[in-house]
């Protein structure tokens, strides 16, 4: 069975490690029946940033971290176990910026990526050799990048009597999303081009998921890489996302403002709706007021990955939803 998700960060990171851990759980001695598994994940680029002279994914990382057992777990980004002192020593140098703080493990990441894509390795290349040395193809999973073409989105903010733009990691992590925002700007977008294997992947795929990530910011960005929408509606493959919102709030992060940004409601049925033209099930938090309507099963599950069996729970239950999907269009 060969399963395609579109991924962003810390959410779609910890949902696909729950996702591991459902499959773990099904293809047991117990359950030899069941095929073999293929996981490739398409990975936000979006959001990524330059620092230092170093080129930083941060979706990438939060997936290759989590997935390859080596994330911050309070954090839910960053390595664990990790130190400081590099970035203690770029401060006191004055280097800027100060507000994106890297861990010394982190910055080796940075600086092997950099040294890659220096060489004219492509990103693509390069997450490869990084999800080896992550133990990735060990458990069955491919992580592509969405694209090889540097992307970059900013957000315009509202300065005095004008507007300025500023990076997204800026505007995030700096400001944490409290600076007014009057819109998105995703340079280098337009023209880029799917990653190798991207549409390969959809095309291809049994099943694809849409993890709980940001759907402005996370996959609304990898939806506008040319062509992966109209891969998306063009597969066969049933196409089942989770709502990252529970009683109208992101569980972390900050998706309610992007959406506000956008001019979407924040509410599960309106985030669907940025998917409407490839959906087939949607994951809703079990008080969620959504109701099924024509063409979309909505299946109401706590949405709360408040522990490793929560995410596989959650994990699984989107899985049996897009098997379920298929197997109705198979006998039809």
């Amino acid at each position: 069975m060969r399963i395609t998700a579109l991924a962003g960060g810390v959410g779609g990171a910890r949902f696909l490690r729950g996702l591991l851990r459902h499959l773990s759980r099904t293809t047991s001695p117990e359950h030899l029946e069941h095929e073999p598994v293929e996981l490739t994940v398409i990975g936000n680029t979006g959001d990524d940033i330059t620092l230092f002279g170093l080129r930083v994914c941060p979706d990438i990382d939060t997936l290759l971290y989590t997935l390859g057992g080596g994330i911050h777990e309070g954090q839910g980004w960053g390595r664990a176990d990790e130190t400081h002192h590099l970035a203690e020593e770029l401060a006191a140098l004055g280097a800027t910026p100060q507000w994106f703080t890297l861990g010394d493990k982190d910055f080796a990441t940075h600086v092997f990526r950099s040294q890659l894509l220096g060489q004219g390795m492509p990103l693509s290349a390069v997450v490869e050799r990084l999800s080896a040395r992550w133990g990735l193809g060990e458990q069955g999973v491919t992580l592509l990048p969405m694209t090889d073409t540097p992307v970059e989105t900013h957000v315009v903010v509202a300065d005095g009597d004008g507007s300025r733009a500023i990076h997204f990691q800026e505007w995030w992590v700096r400001h944490r999303a409290e600076l007014p925002a009057e819109r998105f700007v995703v340079a280098g977008l337009d023209r880029a081009a799917p990653a190798p294997g991207v549409l390969e992947a959809i095309r291809g795929a049994d099943v694809v998921l849409l993890p709980p990530s940001n759907p402005v910011v996370s996959i609304g960005i990898i939806l506008g890489v040319p062509g992966i929408r109209d891969a998306l509606r063009g597969t066969r493959a049933p196409v089942v996302g989770v709502s990252p919102l529970v009683g109208g709030r992101p569980v972390r992060g900050h998706a309610d403002v992007c959406l506000r940004t956008i001019g979407v409601a924040e509410t599960s049925e309106a985030v669907a709706g940025l998917y409407a033209d490839f959906l087939d099930g949607w994951l809703v938090d079990e008080d969620d007021p959504m109701r099924p309507r024509s063409g979309l099963e909505v299946v109401h599950r706590p949405l709360l990955m408040s522990s490793g069996e929560a995410a596989a729970d959650l994990a699984g239950a989107a899985l049996d939803t897009a098997l379920r999907l298929r197997a109705g269009r198979t006998i039809a």
